[in-house]
């Protein structure tokens, strides 16, 4: 099996070990494995979307972030029909999209969110 060399920063690693813990993985590297499996489920799912859809894009992220939310927000403005903004947890941020129109676009939007490292968390629910 191959071996894949990668550095996580400290709070990261902190999760990761209470992970371990809680969920009764058997060392760091499965619940990696895990995370993998569950991203390249995700995106296959996501790729598999075709058309005109609804969907739900939720962001997580610090207060800081917020010109990004923006930009990506206002180079999307065909697609959400909803936004809503909540301040969650000290300068935590959460973003609710409501979103309906081209399944393409939509990914497209959800990868601009997913692929800026100041998102903490984003999911995408399609129907």
């Amino acid at each position: 099996m191959p071996i894949v060399s990668i550095s996580l920063n400290d709070e990261i690693l902190s999760e990761i070990d209470k992970l371990q813990k809680t969920m009764g993985f058997s060392g760091r590297s499965e619940i990696i494995r895990a995370g993998i499996r569950n991203l390249v489920s995700e995106e296959k799912q996501r790729g598999n979307l075709a058309g005109q859809i609804h969907a739900i894009l939720m962001v997580i992220h610090n207060e800081e972030s917020e010109q990004i939310v923006t930009g990506i927000k206002h180079n999307h403005e065909d697609l959400i029909g909803t936004h809503l903004h909540s301040k969650v947890d000290g300068n935590k941020c959460m973003e609710l999209f409501l979103l309906h129109g081209d399944a393409e676009k939509i990914g497209i939007m959800t990868r601009d969110f997913k692929t800026n490292k100041k998102m903490e968390n984003v999911k995408l629910v399609a129907m």
